[in-house]
């Protein structure tokens, strides 16, 4: 009997032992902090990643996550004539570890909503404000790094890191998207008539240069042209033969050559 009664009592302390070391054991993944939590204090001091030990019931971990985060914002602004975009832009965030304490102990773990899509809203609207409708597609990675650097001073007093701004759409409205094919054909078009200007020209002045050269040779051969030219002309045609030309009472002719 006393040793069944040993048996259980040992048996029952390996339960508990095993049980109490279950619950103590707070495991962090890579990537992530373990906020202690006593009492439902934060505490100051946080846990790196791999297993921990806590006093079951009394001590409590919060896993927060530090890896890089994609998160996508709509949004409309008005840019600096006024024009109405409606903007799609993509952040890739973090919560820095060193911070995880102080931002869970103040916001809580949806600092995404509470912090981060705000301040990015605000932050476009402020920097498309700065900007023509036509600046902000010519200059669209500008525009970015602005936003990028705006949201980053915005956001890092609660640790938020933002690693990288994309603006995925920049849609205008459908005045301003008629207005700017009208711009693109009216330069289209008046790049067309320039072209074609300047090739008259090229053809009226090479037809002026023709002329030219035809009015230049026309002139030499008349100076070619003279009494001298023509008698020599003659002469280098003769074939040493004087013409004879019999008149009506039988006599012979001959040209006189001078």
């Amino acid at each position: 009997m006393k040793k069944k009664i040993k048996i259980i009592i040992a048996g029952s302390t390996a339960f508990l032992a095993v049980a109490g070391i279950t619950l103590s054991a707070r495991t962090v993944p890579s990537g992530y902090t373990g906020v202690v939590v006593k009492f439902g204090a934060v505490q100051e001091n946080t846990l790196n990643a791999g297993v921990h030990f806590a006093f079951p019931f009394i001590t409590s971990v919060v896993k927060i996550n530090n890896q890089v985060i994609r998160t996508d914002v709509d949004g409309e602004s008005a840019s600096k004539d006024l024009q109405t975009i409606h903007t799609t832009v993509s952040i890739n965030y973090r919560l820095l570890p060193d911070m995880s304490a102080d931002t869970y102990k103040t916001i809580g773990e949806d600092v995404e909503n509470i912090i981060l899509r705000p301040a990015v809203q605000e932050c476009v609207k402020s920097v498309i404000s700065q900007y023509t409708a036509e600046e902000l597609i010519t200059k669209r990675q500008e525009v970015s790094g602005k936003i990028n650097a705006a949201v980053n001073e915005s956001v890092s007093p609660y640790g938020l890191s933002v690693e990288k701004v994309n603006i995925l759409n920049l849609n205008f409205s459908s005045e301003f998207n008629a207005a700017i094919e009208a711009k693109q054909t009216a330069q289209q078009q008046a790049l067309k008539a320039e072209q074609d200007l300047e090739r008259v020209k090229i053809e009226a002045q090479q037809k002026v240069e023709e002329a030219k050269a035809e009015a230049e040779a026309y002139k030499l051969k008349n100076q070619e042209i003279t009494d001298e030219n023509i008698k020599m002309a003659w002469i280098e045609k003769w074939d040493g033969k004087l013409p004879s030309v019999q008149s009506g009472d039988n006599m012979l002719i001959s040209p006189k050559i001078e």
